[in-house]
């Protein structure tokens, strides 16, 4: 005997995956939408060694820009999460090499207890010649946010000489971030 159709709202408990042809999602599952998704960027150039970099951190503004969610929040360079969550955070940052044999370091740093900072990832670049090259770099972590007072971020620019240009613009992301919420702690 053949069935050519199964009446779920009836004969199937529990929850029946969309994929499979269900109506229901379970609880927690938010269907694969981000929930958060920010970006923030230096607006001016500076030499040397920031860490954190506390100043001139905006929001971007350009055309097209799209702020997801509540969005974070930022005080002398540490930002805070508007929810729980597990994160992922993209991190650039662009430095103009002005002096010989140096190198530079970008780091995203956090903390889960609002004191002690940790660089999660970080990347380097470095140049032997003083001819005004720039050079970029990117770096990526993934944070579990359990508690929106303790854990927290911030981008570093560290052995950057100090004669050497980090990049920034009000206009363009140069050196900034974007962080995505990707799902439930």
């Amino acid at each position: 005997m053949a069935l050519s159709k199964i009446d779920v709202a009836n004969m199937v408990t529990g929850v029946t995956p969309v994929a499979n042809g269900g109506t229901a999602l379970s609880s927690g599952f938010n269907n694969g939408a981000t929930t958060e998704v920010d970006q923030w960027r230096v607006s001016a150039e500076f030499n040397g060694t920031a860490s954190p970099i506390a100043s001139n951190w905006e929001r971007s503004d350009t055309t097209g820009y799209g702020k997801h969610g509540t969005g974070l929040t930022e005080s002398s360079g540490i930002f805070t999460f508007p929810s729980t969550g597990i994160y992922i955070i993209y991190a650039q940052m662009s430095v103009q090499f002005n002096e010989e044999d140096t190198d530079s370091i970008m780091s995203i740093a956090t903390t889960t207890n609002n004191s002690s900072y940790t660089a999660q990832s970080t990347c380097r670049e470095a140049d032997k010649n003083t001819d005004g090259r720039k050079h970029a770099m990117s770096c990526m972590a993934v944070f579990d946010v359990t508690n929106v007072t303790t854990h927290k971020f911030r981008i570093d620019a560290q052995s950057v000489a100090s004669s050497n240009t980090v990049g920034a613009s009000s206009a363009e992301t140069i050196t900034g971030f974007t962080i995505f919420r990707i799902g439930d702690t």
